[in-house]
């Protein structure tokens, strides 16, 4: 793993998390308890903050980044970030699910209980409504979100990654 200070800025990284031996953290990141940070996925808070809760998943090849000066991310709890997806400079709130491949950029805003689903483009400045799924490019609403979703799909990934990550960690 690729853990480093950027001008004057070192990652801080919560309690029982686990991060792969190829996952890249570099600058102003800051990560909460029992997170995640799979193969080849970057955090790169070089020109601006990362700042994540507790239960985050960032799942393989997936990159976080942010906007120079301008615009940070901010990522809530219990959020998993789909294979191969870009988050950069925007805010996640808790409860997220960004899908495979997605991509969600500069100042937008996925509330609560939402889901980004694979392969979409939230455009700039978008506002992701509490408890609904986007897609498609741009991404709009498609529908809302049933309980049985919200518990069923966002909080079993998040739970899931808690324990693949333990799979993990006992072979250290």
């Amino acid at each position: 793993m690729i853990i480093k200070k950027v001008n004057g800025k070192e990652p801080q990284i919560g309690n029982d998390c686990y991060i792969s031996e190829n996952a890249t953290i570099v600058g102003d990141v800051v990560m909460g308890d029992q997170c995640s940070v799979w193969f080849n996925a970057v955090l790169r808070g070089d020109v601006h903050y990362i700042k994540m809760g507790n239960k985050v998943n960032v799942q393989d090849g997936a990159v976080i980044h942010c906007t120079y000066e301008k615009s940070p991310t901010n990522i809530g709890n219990n959020v998993s970030i789909g294979h191969n997806a870009i988050v950069h400079g925007c805010t996640i709130h808790d409860h997220v699910l960004i899908g495979m491949g997605s991509i969600v950029m500069d100042d937008c805003v996925v509330e609560s209980n939402s889901i980004i689903a694979a392969g979409a483009v939230v455009t700039k400045n978008t506002r992701v409504e509490a408890g609904s799924i986007y897609a498609g490019t741009p991404a709009k609403k498609i529908k809302d979100i049933s309980e049985e979703m919200i518990s069923g799909e966002i909080g079993r990934i998040a739970n899931n990654y808690i324990e693949y990550a333990s799979w993990f960690k006992e072979e250290e």
